[in-house]
């Protein structure tokens, strides 16, 4: 009966998981669709972040004032837990800020995809410094999502990208990366909720630091329609990816989070169709068919584990 019951909450757990992985992945996605509207706005990179990190945190922060005065949740940790905090935060500020730089030297739908490298880095050094061994499904996983990713940019731009733009997504990728196997390998016994209230703190400071640091003021949003986008930067990108990828991760594992991260790319490209107008052709269904491929392999594969 006990093992039966272990099994039942190892299965519950899978699933929550496999869920949380594709709506970070999903979520996540849609960072182009605010940070392009407020560019347009004439708002700058550190004040697009800092304002979705901030907003992001004071909503974080009345969770957890509820959380506290119930006595469901208090904000102590010890001082190795605030290592790990500090080091998810400094993580997420490098992975948030290069990629959304990266949009003044190239698409937002090119970036997007670009940034999927991060399930291959996942995989790559969890396999040098973690001997972790790969499952063969999990192999034809990454080679499917990588095609289909490489179809989705071929079929997304026609001209020679931007050496500095690729660096920065390259960078993007490779903190995104390193922020899935701390979550996934720290010892924090804490909820996604507490964990984000340090990450999003220690990231609209460090956002407010840059702005200082690099001569580019912070800037209010000047219309009620860039606070609109503001909004959804911190609810959609920022807190319903973050709590969701922390699930994901501490129930799924790194490189399977990672490689349901496929939706990311796939998402970026829905949106520029459908509310860009971009064109849609058998090049750009065939990736998003082979990324769904690979997103169902994972899901078969990790079924089956014990």
């Amino acid at each position: 009966m006990k093992l039966n019951s272990n099994l039942k909450t190892h299965n519950s757990k899978l699933v929550v998981g496999i869920l949380c992985a594709i709506g970070a992945a999903v979520c996540y996605g849609t960072n182009p669709l605010g940070a392009l509207n407020l560019y347009a706005e004439g708002m700058n990179t550190p004040s697009v972040l800092f304002y979705r990190f901030g907003l992001a945190w004071v909503i974080i922060a009345a969770v957890m004032a509820v959380k506290a005065l119930s006595h469901r949740e208090s904000l102590r940790v010890t001082g190795r837990e605030l290592r790990t905090l500090l080091t998810l935060g400094l993580l997420f500020i490098g992975s948030s800020l290069t990629l959304y730089l990266s949009f003044h030297y190239m698409p937002a739908g090119v970036a997007s995809t670009i940034l999927f490298t991060y399930p291959v880095m996942t995989a790559a050094i969890m396999v040098l410094f973690f001997r972790e061994r790969l499952r063969w499904g999990m192999v034809v996983a990454l080679l499917l999502s990588l095609a289909g990713v490489l179809l989705l940019y071929w079929g997304d731009t026609g001209g020679t990208l931007s050496m500095l733009g690729v660096v920065l997504v390259l960078v993007s990728a490779l903190t995104y990366a390193l922020y899935i196997i701390v979550v996934d390998k720290s010892p924090l016994q804490m909820s996604s909720f507490k964990i984000n209230f340090f990450v999003l703190f220690c990231c609209a400071v460090g956002m407010a630091l840059f702005a200082l640091l690099s001569g580019q003021p912070l800037m209010l949003p000047p219309t009620p329609r860039a606070w609109l986008w503001v909004g959804w930067l911190a609810v959609v990108p920022a807190i319903m990816a973050l709590v969701m990828m922390v699930y994901a991760a501490k129930y799924l594992g790194s490189t399977p989070t990672a490689i349901l991260g496929a939706l990311e790319p796939t998402t970026a490209v829905l949106i520029g169709i459908f509310l860009f107008g971009e064109p849609f052709g058998p090049r750009l269904l065939v990736g998003i068919l082979l990324i769904l491929a690979a997103v169902t392999l994972v899901v078969l594969t990790n079924s089956r584990k014990k």
